[in-house]
C-alpha cells in the first residue's frame, strides 16, 4: 500500500524523535510478533493449530498495569521512551516562553499518538485520545497543529523547520485534507493555540538534555482531568484507545 506524504512526513519525525533513545515499548503489535513457528494460527488461513487458543488480555512482555492505570502509568509502561523527551523538552521550552498552564499541557501532549499509539495522522489521533480529559482547545490545538505546521506564518513567530527542509526536499506540499484543514484552522479562533504547539516543538531534539515527567506534575494536575476508574475503564469516545495501547496483543 502506497504511504501518503503526511505519512512519510510524520515517519520522518518520529525517525528523529527515536534518535533520543533507541528503546520502543510498544511500537508493533506484539501478538503479532508472537507467531511465527510457535504462534496459534497456521500459516495461512487464520485456522487454529491444533491445542492453540488466541491469547486475550494482559501481555506479559509488557510491564504490569494497575487497575486504575492513570496517564504517567501509560507513560511509564507503553510510551516510547526517546518519544518522552521530546514532549518533555516541547513542554518546558513552552514554559519558558511564558505560555498558559493549559498550553504547556498542549505542548506536552501533542505528539502523544507517535509516542504511544500511532504516527499517522498523529495530531488527530492525539486529540482523540485526550480529547475528555482536557479543556476543549488544548484537543483542538493537538488536532490542528498537524496541518498549521507545514504552514510558515513569520508575522507571529512560526519559520518552517529546517528540518522539514532536511527530511522532505524544497518545495514539499501536504495532501489536499492538510491544506483544507489549515485553510479552517487558520480562521479559527484558537488558530494561536495550534500555531504555539508549532512555535514550540522541539525539532532540535537535544540529546543531551534528560527531563522528567515530575517538572509538570502541577501542570497534568491542574489541567488533565482523568477518570477515577482509570483511562479505558471509563465509557468516553476514548476509552477503546486506552484499552488497546494497555493490551496491545488481543487477538480480537
Amino acid at each position: 500500500m502506497t504511504r501518503t506524504l503526511s505519512e512519510l512526513a510524520d515517519e520522518a519525525e518520529e525517525a528523529a524523535i527515536e534518535e533520543l533513545e533507541n528503546k520502543i515499548f510498544l511500537r508493533q503489535n506484539l501478538y503479532a510478533l508472537g507467531q511465527g513457528e510457535h504462534g496459534p494460527y497456521r500459516r495461512g488461513g487464520g485456522q487454529l493449530k491444533p491445542g492453540k487458543t488466541i491469547f486475550m488480555g494482559d501481555d506479559p512482555r509488557l510491564p504490569a498495569m494497575p487497575d486504575r492505570p492513570g496517564l504517567l502509568d501509560f507513560v511509564r509502561c507503553r510510551f516510547a521512551i526517546g518519544g518522552q523527551q521530546h514532549l518533555l523538552q516541547s513542554a518546558r521550552l513552552a514554559r519558558g516562553n511564558g505560555v498558559s498552564g493549559k498550553m504547556i499541557l498542549a505542548c506536552l501532549l501533542h505528539d502523544l499518538a507517535v509516542s504511544s499509539f500511532v504516527r499517522s495522522d498523529h495530531g488527530y489521533w492525539g486529540a482523540a485520545m485526550i480529547e475528555p480529559y482536557v479543556d476543549e482547545e488544548v484537543a483542538w490545538a493537538i488536532r490542528y497543529h498537524q496541518c498549521v505546521r507545514f504552514f510558515a506564518d513569520p508575522e507571529n513567530g512560526y519559520e518552517y523547520p529546517e528540518l522539514y527542509i532536511k527530511f522532505f526536499g524544497e518545495g514539499y506540499e501536504p495532501e489536499d485534507y492538510i491544506k483544507r484543514d489549515y485553510e479552517y484552522a487558520r480562521n479559527h479562533k484558537w488558530y494561536g493555540s495550534a500555531l504555539e504547539i508549532c512555535k514550540n516543538d522541539h525539532y532540535a531534539f537535544d540529546h543531551g538534555m534528560v527531563l522528567e515527567w515530575d517538572e509538570f506534575e502541577d501542570v497534568l494536575a491542574d489541567h488533565f482531568h482523568a477518570p477515577e476508574e482509570g483511562l479505558g475503564n471509563d465509557n468516553t469516545p476514548a476509552s477503546h484507545i486506552w484499552r488497546t495501547l494497555r493490551r496491545p496483543s488481543n487477538g480480537l
